[in-house]
């Protein structure tokens, strides 16, 4: 038994690191409302190594050098600073936004500049009101009050200094800390939203001023990763503004290692850095911090600062002035070139990219996105007609069905691809083993293919994926029929078998010569796209389901219509639609019997011909126009083949990994294939990977003693280390409860994402003809007339541009359009989507 001491300790820090690690996963929702920044001006975050090293010293330097350099002759003395400290603590005996204000007063005296300056206080805890003075203040909800404090020295015509505190606390200690003492949390969406106000409130003021006559400088607090209030380090907590920052260094002995620390955790993250600065201390650490950021990021050293208390400093700023001059031009020259490079990116684009799936007479320079960043869901978009700015727009197409991370998860993977790039580079994979890739396949084993695979091929995308699927299942097909693998290793026979798979029409299983070929004709395989397209398959069409006017429907192709029951074509829920107890149904024979007469029809007809492998889309077609299959169809297609030695391949490359609300579609169809491809979501959609997975019987069918009946087949990067440390952590991410909040109790499923209240309304909307609502996936289908409808059609635009103003970029696939999410977005958040597409839909429909 443990002493007393040592077990009250490790349950405090039990119970300590699950505080902080529950807020250090940044599962903070995105603003309630896309952001908006405008880029008129130049704004710049002020990080610090380590906490006291002068991140105010140097906000102060900056904010002099520039209000107090010569005025431009258009200009005049209209400059303007607003200096942000978005979150104080030990307030109001320690005030960063107070000092550099009182600095700005005397170096103005000192100078005989005249200057306008102010400095305010707007939030703070009830301790720190009461400090100040204040008595019977009332707090919030959330034990924040309205301290309403100002001080200021209105000059009339002269530069303008603004100071602003934001949120204030008493307790000289962390954020997190004196947030919870104080009982006045802070959540991070609400920081971001009152900085967001703050800068936009000042540039749109100043949108008539020269671009570099106002500067907003924000400072962060302590070091770069400190905590803010709610626990979440800083460098997570700003990260979807993803502002350019100014890195006050450490110049103390053991400084050079903390500095290069604080850069790579800020580049880590996606910030750019636009140079260092920091306090000589005599030992020249300039030198191998410049040599290390091999001259791209300027290293700038300041004098040493007077340690007598009663100095004020000012001296100090005047000597350090030339090095602040430099810093500021450094700061004005990289904003300019940012912005120029941003302007002129739409344009260039159209000049030298050649975009997939587009046709580029309909794509003006206007329409083109200029994404800056992705953060989480979101990307970060410039909008140069707007002056330019910087807006949100949630990535409603998972940018191409594959990602998944919230802010916290990018993160994590970014740490995880940096950590596997440095130990591994790429190392060739045949006869090689190395943990990411043994890890990876150990996870998927036991994940998506439990109970059912055994091995592992890897490559680097879903076509490829596929390729190798259906040569695998080609070879098991002969070996299975033996008087086929015979003629085969007949080398003098002249003639040769064809063989072909089963598959369905609306599928889709890739963009490769092979991957077209077991697919049925649809515009992807035109003779204007594929003129060596044949379409080498027994290609059936589907029973469908979807939600119209609140009710589940299955619509049966012709060959059923006459067939099958009205009582068999609608649901009162959608679990009904995957309920097993429907294989005993009258509908259920009916299907087995027509996929046997098709089958033996097929082998009838085309003696030379078999139909060695089924592939299909399980529950979802998704290029294919977003169908649901019926599971029940689906289900008698796999039974039927296996009664006949037919291997199964499930394409699995976009229904995977919780896309549609399970780790794998086995689960809703309830059956299990010979072979499975996976990709997209399997990495989060950091990396492109891919994997094929097969049964034990599978695999043993390659085996011989020549390295001719082995499979030939291979990718350069194979089993790419970082793609499939990348996997690893992305497959346990999305199963944990501990990460992914939307994991029901047993594991097994998502809850449900999509408001179903707003599911039904839509689906009873005058201009949807069919929605589909599964996992991550919601679809609607709009109503049009045939000539209309399809992969062409552009019926959708007006209302995707519609969204695109609310900050939802989708893309359609023709008249159909979609919503996805990741499996770690919260329900909120898909409520929100859906009350702005219904409210738009109304719109649109009365156009």
């Amino acid at each position: 038994m443990l002493p007393v001491t040592v077990a009250l300790f490790r349950h405090r820090l039990r119970h300590s690191c699950h505080r902080i690690r529950f807020h250090s996963t940044a599962n903070y929702p995105p603003p309630p409302h896309s952001f908006h920044l405008p880029l008129n001006h130049p704004t710049y975050f002020i990080w610090s190594a380590n906490t006291s090293l002068g991140k105010t010293l140097v906000s102060t330097g900056i904010s002099a050098s520039f209000l107090h350099q010569q005025p431009s002759p258009s200009a005049g003395n209209s400059r303007k600073l607003l200096y942000l400290k978005p979150i104080q603590t030990g307030f109001p005996s320690d005030s960063d936004s107070r000092f550099v204000f009182s600095k700005l007063n005397s170096l103005s005296l000192r100078l005989r500049t005249p200057l306008s300056t102010s400095n305010s206080v707007l939030r703070s805890s009830i301790p720190a009101a009461e400090s100040m003075g204040k008595r019977n203040v009332e707090a919030s909800e959330t034990g924040m009050c309205d301290l309403n404090f100002r001080e200021e020295k209105i000059v009339t015509g002269a530069p303008e200094l603004l100071c602003k505190t934001m949120y204030a606390w008493e307790a000289a200690i962390s954020p997190h800390l004196a947030a919870e003492r104080e009982n006045a949390p802070v959540e991070d969406s609400v920081v971001l939203r009152m900085l967001e106000n703050c800068l936009t409130e000042e540039m749109e003021r100043g949108i008539k001023t020269e671009k570099t006559d106002l500067l907003c400088l924000v400072e962060t607090a302590g070091g770069v990763a400190s905590p803010g209030p709610s626990g979440t380090l800083q460098c997570d907590l700003y990260r979807p503004f993803r502002l350019p920052g100014i890195l006050v260094g450490d110049g103390r002995l053991g400084g050079i290692s903390g500095t290069i620390a604080a850069y790579e955790s800020l580049k880590l993250r996606g910030y750019d850095i636009a140079a260092v600065v920091f306090e000589d201390h005599g030992l020249v650490n300039e030198v191998p911090l410049t040599s290390y950021l091999r001259n791209k990021v300027p290293v700038l050293v300041l004098p040493s600062v007077p340690k007598d208390p009663s100095d004020d400093l000012v001296e100090w700023f005047v000597e350090s002035d030339g090095v602040f001059k430099d810093l500021r031009e450094v700061m004005m020259t990289t904003y300019l070139e940012r912005v120029e490079r941003l302007n002129s990116m739409a344009k260039q684009a159209g000049e030298v990219f050649w975009w997939p799936f587009t046709q580029h007479q309909l794509v003006p320079e206007e329409k083109v996105m200029v994404i800056d960043s992705r953060c989480g869901e979101h990307f970060t978009i410039y909008k140069g007609s707007d002056n330019g700015s910087l807006t949100q727009q949630f990535d409603a197409c998972a940018s191409w069905w594959t990602q998944g991370p919230d802010p916290a998860f990018q993160a994590e993977l970014a740490r995880e691809m940096g950590y596997t790039a440095a130990r591994f580079g790429h190392v060739m994979f045949p006869e090689n083993v190395y943990e990411p890739a043994l890890k990876c396949a150990e996870l998927l084993l036991d994940g998506v293919g439990k109970g059912w695979a055994s091995r592992v091929y890897f490559s680097d995308n879903g076509s490829t994926a596929i390729e190798i699927a259906l040569k695998m299942a080609f070879r098991k097909f002969c070996v299975d029929h033996e008087t086929l693998l015979n003629f085969c290793e007949d080398t003098e026979e002249k003639e040769h078998i064809v063989v072909k798979v089963l598959a369905l029409r609306g599928s889709y299983h890739g963009d490769t010569l092979g991957a077209m070929e077991a697919q049925a004709p649809s515009p992807y395989t035109g003779f204007l796209q594929q003129p060596w397209y044949t379409g080498r398959g027994l290609f059936l069409d589907p029973p469908t389901v979807f939600l119209s006017n609140g009710a589940w429907t299955l619509s049966l192709p012709e060959c059923f219509s006459q067939t099958a029951s009205e009582e068999c074509k609608t649901f009162t829920t959608r679990d009904e639609i995957f309920d097993k107890s429907r294989d005993a149904s009258v509908l259920a024979t009916i299907y087995s019997s027509y996929v046997s007469q098709q089958l033996q029809e097929f082998s009838g007809t085309a003696q030379s011909a078999h139909v060695g492998a089924l592939i299909i889309e399980p529950v979802i077609h998704g290029a294919g126009g977003m169908h649901m299959v019926d599971p029940l169809f689906q289900r008698v297609l796999v039974s039927e083949c296996r009664s006949r030695k037919i291997p199964v391949i499930f394409d699995e490359v976009f229904t995977g990994f919780w896309r549609l609300g399970v780790e794998t579609t086995s689960k809703l169809l309830g059956c299990k294939p010979d072979i499975a491809c996976y990709a997209k979501l399997m990495t989060g959609g950091m990396v492109p990977l891919a994997v094929t997975l097969a049964t034990d019987a599978v695999f043993d069918s390659f085996s011989g003693d020549s390295k001719l009946k082995a499979l030939l087949h291979g990718h350069s990067y194979s089993a790419h280390a970082m793609g499939c440390a990348t996997a690893a952590k992305a497959i346990e991410w999305f199963k944990d409860p501990e990460t992914n909040h939307n994991i029901t109790s047993q594991g097994g499923t998502l809850r449900e994402l999509w408001d179903e209240e707003l599911v039904q309304q839509i689906s009873c909307h005058s201009a949807v003809q069919r929605v589909v609502v599964l996992g991550t996936l919601f679809v609607l289908e709009l109503k049009v007339d045939a000539s209309n409808s399809g992969y062409a059609s552009l019926y959708a635009k007006s209302l995707l541009e519609m969204l695109r103003e609310d900050g939802i970029f989708m893309r359609p696939l023709g008249n159909v359009i979609y919503l996805m999410c990741g499996p770690c977005t919260s329900p909120e958040i898909c409520k929100q989507l859906l009350t702005k597409l219904y409210k738009r839909l109304g719109e649109f429909n009365r156009k």
